[in-house]
């Protein structure tokens, strides 16, 4: 039962982070430093080798070293950079080219459609959600935690932690 409450961490997180980009266009520092805290500890209850859990923790530094490389460069945000650091972890080597596949597609597939939203006319009933607003305006702004949700999302299945609850 702990093993399937950690477990659910991961994708709780990444909604709330995604959810939260689109209406703020931030992503709490909290939701990063959740995953990154829950990951050991989901790792205990599923039954991970320590192996696996360092190697996890790599996977992440690796992650963090290039998201903050990609956010010097203004590419993505810093609230991006720190929650694809944290988002790593979880999906191990073996499920990570998936992820970033994921990722690459879900983050097209955004661009397109808020280009999409963002050539519509402002229509009055966005005075009653500021947020629509906001997504509206900024133009040259993603909510790119919707893009790295869906990505780890669709990958979730293929993560070790998750072999490893449902014996795969």
């Amino acid at each position: 039962m702990v093993a399937y409450l950690l477990l659910s961490v991961f994708p709780a997180a990444l909604l709330i982070a995604a959810a939260n980009d689109i209406y703020e266009f931030k992503i709490p520092n909290w939701i990063s430093i959740v995953l990154i805290a829950a990951y050991p500890a989901a790792g205990l209850a599923v039954g991970a080798s320590p192996q696996l859990i360092v190697e996890g923790l790599l996977i992440g530094a690796a992650a963090l070293t290039v998201s903050f490389g990609l956010f010097a460069f203004k590419i993505i945000g810093g609230g991006d950079a720190k929650l694809f650091a944290a988002t790593a972890p979880w999906l191990g080597l073996g499920s990570l080219g998936m992820f970033l596949f994921y990722v690459g597609v879900s983050g097209l597939f955004l661009a397109i459609v808020m280009t999409m939203f963002r050539k519509l006319p402002i229509l009055p009933v966005y005075a009653h959600a500021p947020w629509l607003m906001r997504l509206h305006e900024r133009k040259k702004d993603l909510p790119y935690a919707v893009a790295i949700g869906a990505g780890a999302l669709l990958s979730f299945s293929q993560t070790p932690y998750f072999q490893l609850v449902i014996g795969g």
